[in-house]
């Protein structure tokens, strides 16, 4: 949608570059028609249905030329970006085993379902040279300290009947446990309506967010199957077996919300949501915001924010307290995904004319580290 329409507006630079269109055509029908041509070739089970919403969001523009060849650019912006992800990587079939040895990845309980993408992480990304570039260390060491801390944080309050857990946080546990990555749209929607934002600026923005969403997930699960850390519940039922005196095990540990099917370390909530702040910091300012979240999954929590990083300290206390990750799991991928959004900011899709940056206030950067790479 964002080549469809700046083809036309021109107001930015392009993501592909690769074609041209008359500056009066509709750039209303040509992000309709862009939508409607990914959407249907991925989903092409649903063809009717988007068959529909296409004819009904069309039906809302004047017959006529620009219309006709706001068409046209929107198809064939659809057809070029397809045609860049073709053999992207997303569908191999990457070969896992899971580990044995203290520290190591294993399926997790209570149904032990096999490792979830091995290959997710070598996946082409959209902005980012590779899922390698912003690698971080290892996660602490078994016999340290760190690890000995963050493992009886969560053994604490991630337990399922934790008397340590305040009702809030169980909340945003469970609400996170059924609320991913497509949190961020809805999210970004409310505060671009009330902004005022235009189509132009708008697809820019939804752009740079889902580049940077997909690609920080792409940079989480490089890292995630590179080291394979146990998750916490393998942790703590073998406590006895890590080398450290501070982290006592408990063979019936259960934790408060399913386990994901893949590696520990760093965390994938934290790595996409820290790039999707980064962006949406920048696009719309750090707060002053009036967002409402709600997920028919989970209808008796309804969540209501008034900057991005109310959004992603829930979200690391969610983990938490759900019992699927370590504090320095959703630390690593903070600055993780931080510095990938960051680095798609930088690069990508910039104003044509620099004078009209958008002057949002100046974010505050999560602990250590320079933006870029």
């Amino acid at each position: 949608m964002f080549e469809a329409v700046n083809t036309i507006v021109g107001d930015y630079e392009p993501y592909l570059g690769t074609m041209t269109a008359p500056p009066s055509a509709s750039p209303e029908a040509a992000a309709i028609a862009a939508a409607h041509g990914v959407l249907a070739a991925l989903h092409p089970d649903s063809a009717a249905e988007l068959d529909g919403m296409r004819a009904a969001s069309l039906g809302a523009i004047p017959e006529g030329w620009a219309k006709d060849a706001g068409i046209a650019v929107g198809e064939a912006a659809a057809l070029a970006v397809l045609a860049e992800r073709e053999n992207d990587g997303s569908i191999d079939d990457t070969p896992y085993t899971p580990g044995t040895e203290p520290g190591q990845y294993r399926p997790t309980p209570p149904d032990f379902t096999p490792a979830f993408r091995p290959g997710l992480g070598q996946v082409k990304t959209f902005a980012i040279k590779s899922g390698a570039q912003f690698r971080f260390a290892p996660p602490p060491a078994l016999g340290s300290r760190r690890y000995a801390r963050d493992y009886n944080e969560v053994k604490k309050v991630g337990e399922v009947h934790s008397s340590e857990r305040p009702p809030d946080r169980a909340d945003v546990a469970r609400f996170y446990a059924v609320t991913d990555a497509a949190l961020w749209y809805p999210v970004a929607r409310q505060v671009s309506q009330a902004q005022g934002k235009t189509l132009a600026e708008n697809a820019r923005i939804f752009a740079l967010l889902g580049i940077a969403i997909f690609d920080a997930t792409v940079a989480v699960f490089d890292s995630k199957y590179l080291y394979n850390d146990w998750r916490p519940v393998t942790a703590i039922h073998n406590g006895d077996r890590d080398g450290n005196r501070k982290t006592d095990p408990d063979p019936n540990w259960a934790t408060f919300v399913p386990t994901p099917p893949f590696p520990s370390y760093p965390s994938g909530h934290a790595g996409f949501s820290n790039a999707a702040w980064r962006v949406l910091e920048r696009m719309f300012g750090a707060d002053g915001h009036s967002i409402t979240v709600a997920n028919p999954v989970i209808p008796d929590v309804v969540l209501h924010y008034t900057s991005w990083k109310q959004i992603t300290d829930d979200i690391d206390d969610a983990r938490i307290y759900g019992g699927v990750h370590y504090r320095f799991d959703q630390e690593e991928a903070a600055r993780q995904g931080w510095r990938v959004g960051a680095y798609v900011l930088r690069h990508w899709l910039r104003p044509v004319h620099r004078q009209i940056v958008c002057a949002a206030p100046r974010p505050t950067v999560p602990a250590s580290g320079s933006e870029d790479q």
